[in-house]
């Protein structure tokens, strides 16, 4: 790895977290819910300790829970359906994997008992110039509060998002995604991993309950994690800012809330066991839950061009003004919610008794 990566923990009354420079990223967070259990929703993949890592991207290498895209995706040479094209504004490092935020070290700076605050400088021919980012507990709830802010070099249009990546357990299913109110869901025109396709491509549906898959089935896809063994994408837009996570086997939900002016879709990533190659080697199971100005994670070339979903009157860009900062606010929170299955409960307080020893 180009240089260590360092971290910063702060603990408050409802829980404790960590976040490391590499991505800025924030994880893991474990959360104390009202009724004295402790939960930690945020993904922390398993390679984290692995020497074969340093060969990967960035991005890659301790990848963990949450972090800005800015811009979200990458440019690269893609197969795309009619429709769909390059076309739009590109520049040198469009191509780096959500950014080059997402694959630098971050800086630190104030870091106390109330937040950590840290700052990512670009590179100097790139058009941001800078992101700024505080995390703060609420000192009075289980939750977590962020503001991100961008500062651009010069005018530009981008798309970007953020990347928050829950954990799921084994049991297929085992998790609700409750989304709030949508227009509908649109499928990724082709494949996210090839071999490893699960719904049909460049496609519409009302729900994300009633998806229909290239077999020609219809399946329920707020049920997690999904039965196929798939990489694939489905983005939901006109949402109205707010998701939650019901973990049923465990007794709580994860509840994510965001400015929908800035973020006026929210991508799914479904990662199911399907990309074979490592690090992910066939065993990587996680959700992300990514609020997005941008088409799917198709990269500048294709969000800021006259792409299907711009078309038809979903933002997939922002526009970017020198000494105009855009700052954006999120939330991350948790709660006490019903228990569907005692078997999945019973685990589930075993291994939190296990933690706390």
């Amino acid at each position: 790895m180009s240089a260590e990566t360092k971290r910063c923990a702060l603990a408050w009354a409802h829980g404790c977290l960590s976040v490391q420079s590499l991505g800025g990223m924030l994880g893991p967070v474990l959360f104390l819910l009202p009724n004295g259990r402790q939960v930690s929703p945020l993904h922390v993949a398993p390679w984290g300790n692995d020497l074969e890592r340093e060969a990967l991207p960035e991005i890659l290498q301790e990848l963990r829970g949450e972090w800005p895209c800015v811009p979200f995706g990458g440019d690269a040479d893609r197969a795309l359906p009619a429709g769909w094209s390059a076309t739009g504004e590109s520049f040198d490092g469009a191509g780096v994997p959500h950014g080059h935020s997402a694959n630098a070290h971050w800086g630190w700076g104030a870091c106390d008992d109330h937040q950590i605050t840290m700052e990512c400088r670009y590179p100097e021919d790139h058009p941001i110039g800078l992101l700024r980012r505080r995390i703060m507990p609420d000192p009075n709830a289980a939750a977590i509060d962020v503001t991100l802010e961008i500062e651009a070099r010069r005018p530009c249009r981008l798309p970007i998002g953020l990347h928050p990546t829950f954990r799921l357990s084994s049991r297929p299913g085992s998790v609700t995604i409750e989304p709030g109110a949508y227009d509908g869901v649109w499928s990724f025109p082709g494949d996210v991993e090839p071999g490893a396709a699960l719904f049909s491509p460049d496609r519409q549906w009302p729900s994300l309950g009633e998806v229909e898959t290239r077999s020609g089935a219809t399946i329920d896809a707020s049920q997690v994690p999904l039965n196929e063994e798939t990489e694939d994408l489905l983005q939901l837009f006109g949402v109205d800012g707010s998701l939650a996570l019901h973990y049923r086997d465990e007794g709580f939900r994860a509840r994510l809330t965001w400015q929908k002016d800035h973020f006026p879709s929210l991508l799914l990533w479904f990662s199911n066991r399907g990309r074979k190659s490592y690090p992910w080697s066939g065993r990587h199971v996680a959700l992300g839950v990514e609020p997005i100005a941008s088409a799917f994670d198709l990269g500048p070339a294709v969000s800021t061009a006259a792409n299907p979903l711009a078309l038809s009157g979903v933002a997939t860009a922002i526009a970017f003004e020198p000494g105009q900062t855009f700052t954006t606010h999120y939330r991350l929170s948790v709660e006490v919610a019903p228990i569907s299955n005692p078997a999945g409960h019973a685990a589930a307080t075993s291994l939190a008794a296990v933690r706390q020893v």
